[in-house]
């Protein structure tokens, strides 16, 4: 076998360029890149290299026949002509792997059957007796493969595919192939990288596995060492001597790779169940110190502080929707993504490969390059970016606050000029308070003048009027003419586009009723409070899914959460959800009927860079849900509607009547040092402070409503609630 032999190795579509360097790299000649593959001429103990250190081949094939074939007939005569003696023995098992088409063969299954057929006739009449089947673990593996009128008839010599290193046993919800995973650090640099020193970094690491090849390939480990079995073990051609000298020559690699100092290579992921199987394979791997893996949330994602790391590649799998999740949540948490880069990761360079692109445009970076590749049979790219300002993007899609009419004041009727000066006064007290508390997001009227009974929001640009329904002594036509003044003066006495004013009008109605569906826009866009991030809609509902009122309440959830298991009840869209992960909660948990809301609730979360594995949307009828719960919580919110009668719910709620029923359920969950914030808006709600005696209760309404909304003491009451030490 001293005569230069002919080989395939095959790969996933899209990485064929980068097997065609690896192979050649190897000394191999006459090598041609194809769809799916590369051909390639050398020794026995080039394919035996091929097999130990490619990163990137599926399998490496060795043709022992190549026949015109066109029929069941032409397959079968092809296969039976091969002197498989030379190949096979007869106590020894074989199995088939065919692929392809012809006029009387549609199915994978019936090929492999009449090649199966051909080599046990070959042995039934030469000896009597054939080899047996082995689909799982055959001493020899034969790959027969039909294309344009030829069937290549091949020794399958890696056995299993090349991309099963052995290291790893079990992966997440959809791990990422080691070879492909091998082409993304390979297409991002890593070497370049990792020769000057840099880290690698995924935030979402999954089972590890672009942490783990990045570290082999660093360390120039070859990535066969960790398997049992290969295609040629039992293959009568096998040169023993040949293959032991290559595995003898990668292992004193791997212990000199070993006894060298190791970059900072280092993962994260929200989930414990995904590290638990990163850690597992990452002992298999041998790596245990070389590669860390750590239990962090995306919005904890910053360079690691224990030494000066000014450089490195930030790559990472994130789901893409075929994987994980609604999409719509997924757009947030790459924004989330884009946002850490950027604050966390300047001159570093950074790859994301997703199987939808336009969730990677979410980023807020442009790319340096784009790979077209496939995971699996999902079409998918690997984005590259050097993470600095001049390939950031900046949002111009919503450029508010320039009015595009050049009125004036002077310009108003006598009403509106009157509620524009109000609106301009009421801003003016507000501005060095909301400057020192660096609030956004503010009431700016709340029917201070009865005849105009709106309450105006300022959400940073947008204004919200929700006009309230006009007593029935009122003449329609004066209450018309009072909202026209108010819808004239607003965008001349704030400077912003008519546009971004929306009127909604709010008859006082009961319970859920007040989140009916509007509009069908969809729009959502961010605005901050405190440390948050949060969604709003101002369109689609009578409310934005923030309600400003309870302001101070979702800051102090922020500050008492650290440490504590957090649940709302009654969640809407969870902010203080967002407020209690970002102060530092064990897990939050939100509750609520609407699907609606709960989705919103993800996109929230997302946005700020959690995940549901530590911050749970559960979707139920709280009161239900009140009497079936065992776990126990630290820090409770519990702000219910004033009365709901869902469709979806088994009863009614009516909160006057049953809060010491739904506050004592709740007490139940609360921890020894626990604290319950009740709050609710039904304005002529009385808490029933001997009934609950049990308790201790402590009023803080005043103390819950913020400078702009305390022209109002009737907009919510709110109270703290402990056990009785």
């Amino acid at each position: 076998m001293s005569q230069p032999l002919s080989f395939f190795a095959t790969c996933p579509k899209g990485l064929e360029s980068l097997l065609l360097d690896e192979i050649r790299t190897m000394g191999a000649s006459k090598v041609k890149e194809t769809v799916a593959g590369v051909h390639f001429e050398g020794g026995l103990p080039l394919a035996y290299r091929a097999c130990l250190w490619s990163r990137l081949a599926n399998r490496v094939l060795m043709p022992v026949a190549t026949e015109e074939c066109h029929s069941a007939d032409d397959l079968y005569k092809a296969v039976k002509a091969i002197d498989w003696s030379q190949h096979l023995s007869l106590d020894g098992t074989f199995a088939i792997d065919f692929s392809g088409k012809l006029r009387d063969i549609n199915h994978s299954h019936f090929g492999a059957l009449k090649a199966k057929d051909a080599i046990a006739d070959y042995f039934m009449q030469r000896h009597e007796r054939r080899p047996n089947v082995d689909t799982d673990t055959p001493d020899v593996r034969v790959n027969v493969r039909v294309a344009k009128g030829k069937v290549v008839v091949s020794i399958d010599l890696s056995g299993e595919s090349l991309h099963r290193r052995g290291y790893r046993l079990s992966g997440g919800s959809a791990p990422l192939k080691e070879n492909l995973a091998a082409a993304i650090l390979l297409r991002a640099d890593w070497p370049g990288i990792a020769a000057q020193g840099g880290a690698l970094l995924d935030p979402m690491c999954g089972s590890g596995t672009l942490l783990i090849e990045g570290a082999l390939m660093m360390a120039n480990i070859a990535p066969g060492l960790f398997r049992e079995r290969w295609g040629f073990d039992g293959w009568l051609q096998h040169d023993a001597k040949s293959w032991l000298q290559l595995v003898d020559e990668a292992e004193a690699l791997e212990l000199q790779a070993k006894s060298r100092q190791w970059p900072e290579i280092r993962g994260y992921d929200a989930s414990p169940k995904a590290l638990e199987s990163a850690q597992e394979n990452i002992d298999r791997a041998g790596l245990n110190g070389k590669v860390r893996v750590l239990r962090k949330e995306l919005s904890k994602f910053v360079k690691p502080t224990h030494s000066d790391i000014d450089r490195g590649l930030v790559v990472t799998n994130p789901p893409y929707g075929e994987r994980l999740g609604d999409e719509s949540s997924l757009i947030h948490l790459y924004r989330h993504l884009g946002t850490r880069l950027k604050e966390e990761f300047s001159g570093w360079k950074a790859s994301v490969f997703t199987g939808n692109p336009d969730l990677g445009k979410q980023m807020g970076i442009r790319s340096i390059k784009q790979y077209q590749m496939f995971n699996g049979a999902i079409p998918s790219k690997l984005l590259n970016f050097d993470i600095g300002e001049a390939s950031f993007v900046h949002d111009s899609s919503r450029k508010v606050g320039a009015p595009i009419q050049k009125k004036t004041l002077d310009d108003l009727g006598d009403g509106a000029r009157m509620f524009a000066n109000r609106l301009r006064k009421n801003k003016k007290n507000l501005g060095k308070w909301l400057k020192k508390n660096d609030i956004s997001c503010y009431r700016l009227y709340d029917a201070d003048m009865p005849e105009y009974a709106v309450a105006v929001d300022y959400y940073e640009g947008w204004v919200h009027v929700a006009e309230y329904a006009a007593p029935a002594k009122v003449d329609a036509a004066a209450a018309e003419q009072r909202l026209n003044d108010v819808m004239q003066a607003i965008p001349i006495a704030l400077e912003v586009d008519a546009k971004y004013v929306v009127l909604k009008q709010r008859n006082r109605q009961k319970g859920s009723s007040q989140y009916r569906k509007q509009e069908e826009s969809g729009e959502l866009f961010e605005v901050r409070e405190g440390q948050a991030k949060l969604l709003v809609n101002m369109k689609d509902y009578l409310d934005t899914g923030l309600f400003l009122d309870h302001r101070p309440v979702r800051l102090k959830i922020a500050e008492l959460a650290k440490g504590n298991r957090f649940l709302n009840l009654f969640s809407y869209t969870s902010t203080a959800s967002v407020h209690a992960a970002i102060g530092g909660a064990t897990f939050t948990d939100s509750v609520d009927l609407s699907s609606t809301y709960l989705e919103w609730s993800k996109k929230n979360m997302a946005l700020n860079g959690f995940s549901e594995t530590q911050h749970r949307m559960i979707r139920a009828d709280v009161l239900e849900w009140l009497k079936t719960c065992e776990n126990r919580y630290d820090l409770i919110l519990l702000d219910p509607p004033t009365f709901s009668n869902s469709k979806k719910m088994d009863s009614t709620l009516d909160i006057q009547r049953d809060h010491i029923e739904i506050i004592q359920d709740t007490m139940k969950l609360l921890s020894a040092d626990g604290l319950l914030i009740f709050s609710n808006n039904q304005r002529k709600f009385s808490l029933d402070n001997d009934a609950l005696s049990e308790f201790t209760v402590e009023d803080k309404t005043d103390w819950s409503l913020d400078k702009d909304f305390q022209r109002s003491k009737k907009i919510h009451q709110c109270w703290f609630i402990r056990h009785n030490s």
